[in-house]
C-alpha cells in the first residue's frame, strides 16, 4: 500500500508507459529512491534542500531509473541554484521580472497535451521586448513554469515539447543572445532540470538564428541534439511530429490563436489583474508602432550591413558565418 501513494492519480496507461519506457517498477520504487538518497553524502559541497520521496522520484523518471544518472541530475539541480543565487532569489510568479515575462507570454503553455500526453510550451521570440524583459527574467519564468508543471506526475512520465517561433525576430534582438546567456539556459534546462523534453522545434528561424544554433551545438548532448528540429517555414514537417489538432493557428493547427495571457492567468490567479492596463493587444500595437520601420529594414536582406555596425562587440558578426548561411536550406538537421 505504501507503494501506491507514490503513483497515486496516474492512469493505468501511464503506469504501463512508465514501466516500458522508464523502467519504473512499483515494487521497488522505495529502494530505488533510497539508493539515490544514500548518494547525497558523497556531495557535502551541495545543499540538497529537498530530499522527500516524491521529489527524488521525478529525477529517477527523468533519467529512466538509472540511479547514478538520477543522482547526478539531482546534484546539478541544486548546484545550478547555488551557483546562480540571484536567479532564484525571489523565485515566485509575482516577482516583478518573472511576472512581466509571464504576462508577455514567456512561456506560453497550451491547455491540451499532444497525442503522446506531452505538455506543449510555446515561445514567440518576436514578442521579446528587450526594454521590458531581460533574458534572465524570461529564463526564470520558464524555469518557474516547469517547476509548477513538473508537480504533475503524468508530465514527469510523458514530458514536454517546446516550440519556438522565430518569425519577425530581428537581428538586433538576436544580438542580445550571447553565448554565455545561452549556455546558462542550456545548463538550466538540459543539465539541471528533471524533465523529459520530447522535442524542441524551431519554426521560421532566420539565418542568424541558424548561425547561433551552430554556435551552441557543442554545449548540447547528443540526445538533446537529436531532439532539436529546425523546420524553417515547412509546417508539414512540424505536423508530422505534432498533430495539427494539438496546435494553435500560428503553427498551422486547428486550435484558435494562442492568447498570451493564458498561462500567466493560471499562475498568477487574481494577482494577474495588477497589470491589466497592459494587455497583450495594447502591447502589440505599441510594439509594432516602435518597430515597424525597423522590422521592414531588417526583413530585406540588402541593408542588413547597416545593423552590422551597431552590433555590440563580442556578439555574432555575420561575416564570420559566411554569406552562404543565407542560402542554406533550414530543414530538420539531425
Amino acid at each position: 500500500a505504501e507503494m501506491t501513494h507514490l503513483q497515486a492519480g496516474l492512469s493505468p496507461e501511464t503506469i504501463e508507459k512508465a514501466r516500458l519506457e522508464l523502467n519504473e517498477n512499483p515494487d521497488i520504487l522505495h529502494q530505488d529512491i533510497q539508493q539515490v538518497r544514500d548518494m547525497i553524502i558523497t556531495r557535502p559541497d551541495i545543499g540538497f534542500l529537498r530530499t522527500d520521496d516524491a521529489f527524488i522520484l521525478r529525477f529517477l523518471r527523468a533519467r529512466k531509473f538509472h540511479q547514478t544518472e538520477a543522482f547526478r541530475l539531482l546534484a546539478q539541480y541544486f548546484q545550478y541554484r547555488q551557483l546562480n543565487l540571484d536567479m532564484f532569489k525571489n523565485f515566485k510568479a509575482d516577482d516583478p521580472g518573472i511576472k512581466r515575462a509571464l504576462t508577455d507570454g514567456f512561456p506560453g503553455v497550451l491547455e491540451n497535451r499532444d497525442h503522446c500526453g506531452r505538455k506543449i510550451l510555446l515561445l514567440f521570440a518576436a514578442n521579446w521586448d528587450q526594454s521590458r524583459n531581460s533574458f534572465i527574467d524570461i529564463l526564470r519564468a520558464i524555469l518557474l513554469s516547469l517547476e509548477v508543471l513538473i508537480e504533475d506526475q503524468e508530465l514527469q512520465i510523458n514530458g514536454f515539447i517546446l516550440i519556438i517561433d522565430w518569425s519577425n525576430f530581428s537581428f538586433k534582438q538576436a544580438s542580445k543572445l550571447t553565448p554565455s546567456i545561452l549556455k546558462l539556459a542550456i545548463e538550466g534546462l538540459q543539465d539541471s532540470f528533471p524533465a523529459r523534453f520530447g522535442g524542441v522545434h524551431f519554426v521560421n528561424q532566420p539565418w542568424y538564428i541558424h548561425a547561433l544554433y551552430t554556435l551552441i551545438k557543442p554545449f548540447l548532448k547528443d540526445k538533446t541534439r537529436k531532439r532539436i528540429f529546425l523546420h524553417g517555414n515547412n509546417l508539414n514537417s512540424l505536423h508530422q511530429l505534432i498533430h495539427p489538432e494539438c496546435l494553435p493557428s500560428e503553427f498551422g493547427g486547428t486550435l484558435p490563436p494562442y492568447d498570451m495571457g493564458t498561462w500567466a492567468r493560471t499562475l498568477l490567479g487574481p494577482d494577474y489583474s495588477d497589470e491589466n492596463e497592459y494587455t497583450h493587444t495594447s502591447y502589440n500595437a505599441m510594439h509594432v508602432k516602435h518597430a515597424s520601420s525597423n522590422l521592414e529594414r531588417e526583413a530585406s536582406p540588402k541593408p542588413m550591413k547597416r545593423s552590422q555596425s551597431v552590433v555590440e562587440p563580442g556578439t555574432l558578426k555575420h561575416e564570420d558565418q559566411g554569406e552562404s548561411e543565407n542560402t542554406q536550406p533550414l530543414l530538420a538537421l539531425d
